[in-house]
């Protein structure tokens, strides 16, 4: 069934008199659309831009269409060349540029390639690769377009633009299993919310966040064309739907065969310079609208209504996302969006903490007693040196349910993805085997190349690791040598007496540490980066979603040790094993062993966390933002000159930034080492979530910014979920309420206080009184070693303290541990035991509670899958009936045929 009426055989003829010149040109279409479809491109502009392909075919004359020329006169070649560049620069300046259309107005442009003229030894290989792969294109049912250098600015760069027909998308439609409408969705909505008025202000226009009805949908099948809503097949697929067509097409079309391999994919071309880049188009400039009536403008509604800082407040249009850059960045975008959101909790608990301890901290008691000249005033310190969330992964899974409904996503398995080799895959593997679920030859790596493989890489891996581990050490050293330089610093230097009462030598040690760690993790990251994909290339994983995953993993594990090691130390490990007076334990037998601060480590632990994890979300912005941006303005410089009309949209996507096929994992690993920042440690730190909800607001506007205008458009990708992030996610979840329950027992002061408030405090009526002397141990001047003494000792002090519970001198026990020492221990044992199982309850309590899947969504499901088959049963019911009625008729023809025939031979024989 046709449902756009086309005429067979129909061809459009133009005869356009070059009155000027005496010239007459004849050019001949394939056969053309009826009006329905030319949606895309008025006609008027189909025939204005007729004159355009008066060129040689090294000039990209499509194979479609072929144009003749019949002179009226004899005319000379200067005149007939002044004549082409004259209709040339008349069709030029006609043509919008921001035409997504062929040169005939009608055909879309689905996919652009581009190289440069760029002569040198392996031009001619570049030459032949280029050829076979567009013959190869061309015989896949792709159509080609090139334009010539010449007429691009730079006068270097060719475009090859590339249209998918009909056939070709509705055959690889039915490949990639594309889910196409069959009729309007009729379930009604839910009930609205009372409370929604109040969230008015939040939201966008109806046609932003809804820009297509909701339909019931079923795997496209070529062979059942008259099921689907084909109301245009030139708008039927979407652009986005489209590219995705096209790049699969790319990656695997062959160009030839190189040192007895066969070579093929898009991907191998760009790495080895044969194209310089390969991207879908943009439907038109960001800050205004297509002068072509029939664009959507979805780029320009993305800027306008989300892409904007001043719209921080507004809810995001997943929908349109979903829509015009594919599925796998819109669950990235509603999962950074629903992740913020849930910060906000977060961050208001984690504020109210902070403020709380900030009104109260001077009738605190330790406080008190640390600042009372009486009391801390009095004490001598021993010398330190020497001689000189799962709540939201719940709701989350819950809110990926519910789009996995909306957005067609639920029958989408990563099965789907297994079948689907990759094109680095197929090429490199030579031997075969049978598929036992296909039951085809495909290729395979031989156990023992996959095992010499893996070993390879993980050794790769742990050596980075190492180096991570090294690099800690190696600022431990730095923190253990210069805190006497900055004692001694502070000390003798009179321009910073005023301020000695804040920049102490502790401080100064532990923020020059932070930073000069800050600067390491950000150098052994860039590194990691480019060794990690080597690695991962060199595996050679067997499909897509195989290859994410390994790279996830890899990068995941360097960036955890990479940034969380640090923290890691100064949470669990500083002050932790520094002995005591006269037997400090030394690293390498010449640093002694850190020591907390007075206060204890929570200090330095935040001053630590607030360095990295703020200065990885200012550079982490740099780098998204102002980079790409300043790139963008460098390589427009030229083109700001140039008139709008010879700047053509190929052109301004090709000067845009290439978001790359890596471009959403890094936005995924940023925000999940962010969410290990605020989970792990938030205990050290309650104003984590704060920060890290002010960062995502940015950070949410940033990337759709740069996405909208800094980066060419992505290849539409589907996925159902975010992956192997979510399983990073629950394990960093269970990690946390281990970590924390460390540092409340080990790195804070909180099991000593209460074992001091309920066991050992004398003062009824002040109970935490006398705790800071308590805490502190005494130490003889005279037990230390010689060597160790300190050499100034003016007021000839006999005794000094030190943080730890041992025996005073003179006790039989002398400097072991007291009673208090192992009843403090063992409380704080019984705290982590005790406040693990209580959290895990009830993690696993909530998770139970809360299903998966909201009970609305799968009755949906359940009802969307019944109306599916009903409508596929009884379609092919009615054509089962059709194909029987029509047998019928044929049966009661030959009847009657055979009845007149038998007629006739019997009037002859009487």
């Amino acid at each position: 069934m046709n449902r756009l009426g086309r005429k067979d055989n129909e061809t459009l003829i133009e005869m356009s008199l070059a009155t000027d010149d005496n010239i007459a040109v004849l050019t001949k279409f394939k056969p053309s659309r009826s009006a329905g479809e030319d949606s895309n491109g008025p006609l008027c502009e189909t025939i204005s831009n007729t004159e355009s392909e008066l060129r040689s075919n090294s000039e990209g004359l499509s194979s479609t269409e072929t144009s003749l020329l019949i002179p009226d006169h004899q005319v000379t070649g200067r005149r007939y060349n002044l004549f082409l560049k004259r209709r040339l620069r008349i069709n030029k300046r006609h043509q919008s540029k921001d035409s997504v259309f062929f040169r005939d107005g009608v055909r879309r442009i689905d996919f652009v390639l581009s190289y440069l003229d760029d002569p040198n030894k392996e031009e001619e290989k570049k030459v032949e690769r280029r050829r076979e792969f567009e013959k190869n294109l061309q015989k896949a049912g792709l159509e080609l377009e090139t334009e010539d250098k010449k007429e691009s600015e730079d006068g270097k760069t060719y475009f090859v633009k590339i249209h998918a027909p009909w056939e070709v998308l509705i055959t690889y439609a039915e490949v990639l299993n594309i889910k196409a409408p069959i009729k309007e969705n009729d379930i009604p909505p839910t009930v609205e919310n009372p409370l929604d008025c109040m969230l008015e202000p939040f939201r966008l226009p109806e046609r932003v966040m809804h820009p297509e009805p909701d339909y019931f949908t079923a795997p496209f099948s070529k062979s059942r064309q008259e099921l689907y809503l084909i109301d245009n097949e030139s708008t039927f697929f979407s652009p986005s739907r489209r590219n995705r067509i096209v790049y699969y097409i790319l990656t695997r079309c062959p160009y030839g065969t190189e040192e007895g391999k066969k070579k093929f994919g898009i991907k191998r071309l760009l790495s080895n310079g044969t194209y310089t880049a390969a991207y879908p188009l943009h439907d038109c400039q960001y800050w205004k609208k297509s002068n072509d009536p029939n664009c959507d403008n979805e780029r320009y509604t993305l800027y306008m209504e989300w892409a904007r800082f001043l719209r921080f407040y507004k809810e995001q249009p997943l929908d349109l996302i979903r829509k015009y850059y594919g599925e796998k960045i819109g669950i990235y975008f509603a999962w950074l969006g629903f992740y913020t959101e849930m910060l906000f909790f977060a961050a208001l608990v984690g504020l109210i903490c902070f403020l709380y301890g900030l009104f109260t901290m001077d009738e605190n008691m330790s406080s008190t007693e640390i600042c009372a000249p009486v009391i801390g005033g009095e004490i001598i310190m021993c010398p330190l040196c020497d001689e000189n969330l799962t709540l939201f992964l719940e709701f989350w899974k819950r809110r990926q349910a519910r789009l996995k409904y909306e957005w067609d996503l639920v029958d989408f398995e990563e099965e789907q993805q297994q079948l689907q080799l990759r094109p680095e895959y197929e090429a490199k593997c030579t031997h075969r085997k049978k598929n036992p679920v296909t039951q085809e030859m495909e290729p395979y790596l031989p156990l023992t190349s996959q095992a010499v493989r893996f070993c390879i890489s993980g050794t790769t891996v742990l050596f980075w690791i190492s180096l991570i581990i090294a690099s800690m050490i190696a600022v431990i050293v730095y923190r253990l040598a210069v805190y006497a330089a900055f004692a001694s610093i502070m000390e003798n230097t009179q321009t910073l007496q005023p301020i000695s009462g804040l920049l102490t030598p502790q401080l100064a040690t532990s923020v020059t540490a932070s930073c000069l760690n800050f600067v390491i993790i950000m150098i052994l990251n860039f590194l990691y980066e480019k060794i990690a994909v080597w690695i991962t290339d060199m595996e050679i994983p067997r499909t897509h979603l195989e290859y994410e995953n390994r790279l996830t993993m890899k990068m995941f594990l360097f960036q955890f040790v990479n940034y969380y090691s640090s923290c890691f130390y100064v949470a669990f490990f500083k002050g932790k094993f520094v002995g005591y007076p006269g037997t400090y334990t030394y690293m390498f037998s010449r640093w002694r062993n850190e020591e907390c601060d007075p206060a204890g480590c929570l200090i330095e632990l935040t001053t630590q966390l607030t360095i990295v994890m703020a200065g990885k979300q200012i550079w982490g912005n740099i780098q998204e933002a102002i980079v790409p941006w300043i790139w963008n303005w460098w390589g427009r410089r030229k083109a700001r000159c140039n008139p709008e009309n010879l700047y053509s949209r190929w052109e301004q996507d090709h000067d845009l930034q290439s978001f790359g096929a890596l471009g959403l994992f890094y936005e995924y690993l940023e925000m999940v080492i962010q969410f290990g920042f605020i989970t792990l440690f938030v205990a050290s730190f309650p104003l984590a979530p704060l920060l890290a909800l002010m960062n995502n607001i940015l950070e949410i506007r940033v990337d759709s910014w740069k996405l909208t205008t800094q980066f060419r458009r992505p290849v539409a990708a589907k996925a159902h979920s975010i992956g192997v992030w979510q399983e990073i996610l629950n394990g960093m979840a269970i990690l946390s309420v281990v970590t924390n329950a460390f540092i409340v027992a080990f790195t804070s002061d909180m099991i000593p206080r209460l074992v001091y408030y309920y066991a050992y405090s004398t003062n009824e009526d002040s109970p935490m009184s006398g705790y800071i002397n308590n805490s502190l141990s005494v130490f003889q001047v005279s037990d230390f070693l010689e060597g160790k003494r300190p050499e100034n000792n003016p007021e000839n002090f006999l005794t000094c303290r030190y943080r730890d519970y041992r025996y005073p001198p003179g006790h039989e026990k002398k400097y072991l541990h007291t009673m208090q020492f192992w009843h403090i221990l063992a409380a704080k044992m019984a705290f982590i035991i005790i406040m693990e199982h209580i959290v895990f309850i009830v993690k696993f309590f909530v998770a139970w509670m809360i299903p998966d899947v909201p009970e609305e969504v799968k009755a949906r499901i359940k009802r969307e899958k019944f109306l599916t088959q009903k409508i596929l049963h009884e379609y092919e019911l009615n054509k089962l009936k059709q194909k029987l009625c029509e047998c019928k008729t044929y049966e009661n023809m030959e009847k009657e045929v055979i009845a007149t025939e038998g007629k006739v031979e019997l009037s002859q024989a009487m």
